[in-house]
């Protein structure tokens, strides 16, 4: 199979696109590649893998780019609230104009399936001991609300012919060629590896994270799985829901196996906590995380100990909103 990746020299689009060469499929990335354009060093003469830079806004170009491919899985958007609300009339032409018309382009042009990756944020805060899939969205943000709106789209355009999946991924963690070092446990080993200090906001917070290997595993599963089992269906993807406080101790225990880690609890006004189910994906397409957030941690320790993550604390391209204010898209 052919697959179409717009946003796919993010994240989680650098560890994906070699995890999914290697098992064979071919694939198109689309991306502008404003974290980097030696993201896909390593890999980029393989003769299945072909790089389009380009900007999702350009439909045209977009169109071009997807002669051929029969899936598409969709990465691309201005990720996090911060990144977002820096420009939200930019966030909003990205994560929500050109998803309709892309969606009707692919169907079109005869892709057989579309992944969608949304996020847990769609269901804001919720007072229940598990959040599960079939409740009730309440996006908080410009950002979620974009997400749960791209969803409904999406399922609008299902068919026998043409089969809609979307993955609400919890907050992904851990090393990648594309590096995030602004989300909490990618920040908090950060900061122990590199300063010996970390401070916990809060603490009884519950927040769900997911191994980026995981998350990886989780994409190309989907992609292998027979349409019947994925059409129009929704699942969340996750590990175990540990407290702000747990992530905390399991990063000062690790990354101190090597060098001392001070840790500071201090108060916050952030008491969001949810604990969200993956149970769903387990129960009906057999899917289970095999990596830990300890496991997470330690990528990065031994990412950060072979220098493969030279000025951490600074350097702009492991920070979302850092290069979004220095790229300065319109």
């Amino acid at each position: 199979m052919h697959v179409f990746i717009p946003g796919g020299a993010g994240y989680v689009g650098s560890l994906l696109v070699p995890t999914l060469l290697n098992a064979g499929y071919e694939v198109t990335v689309y991306d502008l590649f404003l974290y980097g354009e030696d993201v896909f060093n390593d890999i980029k003469d393989h003769p299945k893998l072909t790089l389009v830079k380009g900007d999702i806004r350009d439909l045209d170009h977009m169109e071009e780019a997807l002669n051929g491919c029969k899936a598409a899985l969709h990465l691309a958007c201005i990720s996090n609230d911060p990144s977002f609300e820096l420009d939200p009339t930019l966030g909003k032409s990205i994560n929500l104009d050109p998803f309709e018309p892309f969606v009707q382009m692919a169907k079109r042009k005869g892709v057989e399936r579309f992944i969608y990756a949304s996020s847990s944020s769609v269901y804001g805060v919720k007072d229940v001991p598990n959040v599960t899939e079939d409740m009730e969205l309440t996006p908080l943000t410009d950002y979620s609300k974009f997400k749960a709106a791209c969803e409904e789209i999406l399922f609008k355009y299902q068919d026998e012919n043409f089969t809609c999946c979307v993955l609400r991924p919890a907050t992904v963690c851990g090393y990648a060629p594309r590096q995030r070092l602004d989300v909490v446990v990618n920040i908090l080993t950060n900061l122990a590896f590199n300063t010996g200090k970390i401070k916990v906001m809060g603490g009884e917070q519950l927040r769900p994270n997911i191994e980026i290997r995981d998350m990886v595993r989780a994409y190309l599963h989907v992609l292998e799985m027979p349409a019947e089992k994925i059409q129009g269906e929704i699942f969340n993807v996750g590990y175990h829901n540990h407290s702000v406080r747990e992530l905390g101790e399991i990063v000062q225990k690790t990354v101190g196996k090597t060098k001392a880690v001070d840790i500071e609890t201090v108060p916050t006004d952030d008491n969001r906590s949810y604990h969200v189910s993956s149970q769903k994906i387990a129960d009906k397409l057999g899917f289970t995380p095999n990596y830990t957030i300890e496991d997470a941690v330690t990528g990065l320790v031994e990412a950060f100990s072979e220098d493969k993550l030279p000025n951490s604390l600074e350097d702009k391209r492991y920070f979302n909103i850092k290069t979004m204010q220095a790229v300065n898209l319109k």
